[in-house]
């Protein structure tokens, strides 16, 4: 996924068509949330012209992340749509501060770190499994506790508060 200025010329006048599926295991490095990330799979097409390539992608995945309660792996797909443009002429350009335009530092076009960025840029905050119980998971109960949910702790009232609780019924009934 890297071409040099003079190769993207050759595609001007009938564009570059990309259906690739490209491993990015060293993401795992990067960011220590990534458990595994599985082949990434880019399609689209570029728009060359002899200043300006456009490039204009659908990158699909999955990475591994833990669950923020229990720890378990979970399977995060994610699907990013994005036009990219990179300048091959060093020229001023209007809209230079924003982030899909790009300029070259050498005399080629290298997708892969824009790739990685963007797949970094879809990471979540936090991720929840389904399934609490499954296998290898951290505890939901124990020795005087346990893990309940927001319903449940808003449905249970406090044993200690109980009469107080009635107390107020009474008032509203009269």
């Amino acid at each position: 996924m890297k071409w040099s200025i003079n190769e993207l010329h050759q595609y001007q006048s009938k564009g570059l068509e990309l259906d690739e599926t490209i491993r990015l295991d060293e993401l795992k490095d990067v960011h220590n949330e990534l458990r595994k990330i599985e082949p990434v799979h880019v399609k689209g097409h570029a728009d060359i012209s002899s200043s300006k390539a456009a490039f204009h992608l659908l990158i699909e995945g999955t990475m591994i992340l833990p669950c923020s309660r229990t720890l378990v792996d979970v399977r995060y797909p994610f699907k990013i749509d994005t036009t990219e443009i990179y300048l091959l002429k060093a020229m001023e350009f209007a809209d230079e501060e924003e982030p899909e335009i790009h300029q070259l530092d050498g005399d080629s076009v290298d997708l892969i770190p824009m790739i990685k960025e963007l797949i970094l840029l879809e990471i979540p905050m936090q991720v929840f499994c389904d399934d609490v119980n499954e296998e290898g998971a951290a505890p939901q109960e124990g020795k005087d506790w346990q893990v309940i949910s927001e319903e449940e702790k808003k449905a249970k009232v406090d044993p200690r508060l109980a009469d107080l609780a009635k107390f107020f019924d009474n008032n509203k009934e009269s």
